[in-house]
């Protein structure tokens, strides 16, 4: 894996106008914020050795690289998930590759479904925390010497990061709700009596991705930040049937407001990494 994180590493900065601060992972039907950068280079999965490439609609599977108010970024846009038939390890190439690049901070976003009924379609939720219900985890295996054997993940979401996107969304006027985000495995949604269970153990929203990606950062030391955009109700408190298409829809909805917080965002998450 090392020698083919270099080989990614080596094809990507060939191209990169400059080096990158702050990673960013755009999930489900946010792709669109690549639009906001300035000097975009766009990159297909496809095109880079090694990388795993997005099969699911809503991700575009492009590595774009550019500059948001003057903060040069990586963003991968979309993602590959578990239930595609990726290993642990593949899932969480793109991540590590953003930490190869130099990234400090990722900031990961996502499509989920919304357990609490106070959640409306189209809410931005601050991940303050999560559990792991897909059964796996990327550093399963031989450790590969980047981190701990025993990563701590008491803090997987940076307290400083966290704190910058309140005061962000506060300054964009953008309301930012907070909560934690269980990750299932998929790809079939949860049965009502998941989403019950899910609620019962402490679960606000829930989805098929980012857990994996969150742990392998952290135990290379990147300082992560995440928001859920609540794209539908979870089963049984949905009035009606979940379609993926409606999750992206949703998630289109979203953008101007998703598109402002999270550039705000980036510019606070790079003056952090820097003091």
């Amino acid at each position: 894996m090392k020698e083919q994180l270099e080989a990614a590493r080596a094809f990507v900065s060939g191209r990169a106008p400059e080096r990158p601060t702050v990673g960013v992972v755009l999930g489900s039907g946010l792709g669109a914020f690549v639009d906001a950068l300035d000097a975009v280079v766009r990159i297909p999965y496809s095109d880079i050795p090694h990388m795993p490439v997005a099969q699911v609609p809503g991700h575009e599977g492009n590595l774009c690289l550019g500059s948001s108010d003057g903060v040069a970024v990586a963003c991968l846009q979309g993602r590959v998930h578990l239930y595609e038939g990726y290993s642990p390890e593949r899932v969480v190439f793109g991540v590590r590759l953003l930490t190869a690049l130099g990234c400090r901070a990722v900031l990961l976003t996502n499509a989920a479904g919304g357990i609490r009924p106070r959640f409306v379609p189209g809410d931005l939720m601050l991940i303050t925390d999560h559990i792991n219900m897909s059964g796996y985890n990327p550093l399963v295996g031989p450790n590969d010497g980047a981190g701990p054997r025993f990563p701590d993940l008491s803090h997987a979401y940076d307290i400083e990061l966290c704190d910058a996107a309140r005061t962000a969304a506060k300054e964009v006027g953008v309301e930012l709700r907070e909560g934690v985000y269980a990750a299932m495995l998929g790809p079939s949604y949860e049965t009502p009596a998941e989403v019950r269970m899910l609620g019962a153990v402490g679960a606000d929203a829930v989805g098929m991705s980012t857990v994996p990606e969150v742990i392998a950062l952290r135990h290379r030391g990147v300082r992560v930040g995440a928001i859920s955009c609540i794209t539908n109700l979870a089963a049984g408190i949905a009035k009606t049937t979940l379609d993926h298409a409606e999750v992206e829809q949703t998630a289109r909805q979203s953008r101007e407001a998703f598109v402002r917080l999270l550039a705000r965002w980036i510019e606070q998450a790079d003056a952090a990494v820097r003091s």
